[in-house]
């Protein structure tokens, strides 16, 4: 049985899928990647994000010049394509929520890739919480506070970790400093893929 960690809030659900589990859920991306690949978003200040990233859902996160967004297309123009079933089963059984999430979006972290603390914060309701899901190399995942600055706290996120942000931890700030490359066999060529669900509209 999965341990359950609390950290300032977030509920950290270790080994949450087994090894199977994994395998079975990197499948079910294959052709949501196919469909809508890997792309590098900028930052509004024009710099490429280390992160490579994509979406399933009815909308799709983007980033450019222009800011932050959903978009519901993909930068090369088509829909984005559905989220996979299995991503839907760890939504449900993780938030005990009928309502599904509008946006999964598929972050790949290659050797050198990290994520800045930041917020969720473009979604229209943040009493939906969000749901995060860990795959491939080991993430060291770090917790800020609702604004900006102060003491953080971290913890290593491996394969099969799932995390959920609600209530008072919706709007915490939080980020990836660093990855260990190809401390996981899951992909054959090391690297770490995170889902994120939310709910946009």
């Amino acid at each position: 049985m999965a341990a359950k960690i609390t950290l300032r809030g977030f509920e950290i659900h270790k080994e949450y899928l087994d090894d199977a589990a994994q395998k079975a859920l990197i499948g079910a991306l294959r052709p949501v990647l196919k469909a809508a690949p890997l792309f590098s978003p900028e930052t509004r200040w024009g710099k490429k994000m280390s992160v490579r990233m994509t979406s399933a859902g009815k909308y799709g996160w983007y980033s450019d010049r222009r800011g932050y967004r959903y978009a519901e297309t993909h930068p090369e123009g088509m829909g984005w394509p559905p989220i996979p079933q299995e991503v839907l089963t760890i939504w449900r059984d993780v938030t005990g929520l009928e309502r599904t999430p509008d946006c999964c979006l598929i972050n790949y972290y290659g050797e050198t890739a990290r994520m800045g603390l930041h917020q969720d914060r473009d979604e229209a309701d943040f009493t939906w919480p969000v749901l995060s899901v860990s795959l491939g190399d080991d993430g060291l995942f770090r917790v800020g506070n609702e604004e900006r600055g102060g003491k953080t706290e971290s913890i290593w996120l491996e394969s099969g970790d799932v995390v959920l942000m609600g209530g008072p931890a919706r709007l915490l700030h939080h980020g990836v400093d660093r990855i260990r490359f190809k401390s996981s066999r899951l992909l054959p060529k090391g690297g770490r893929i995170n889902l994120t669900c939310r709910v946009v509209d």
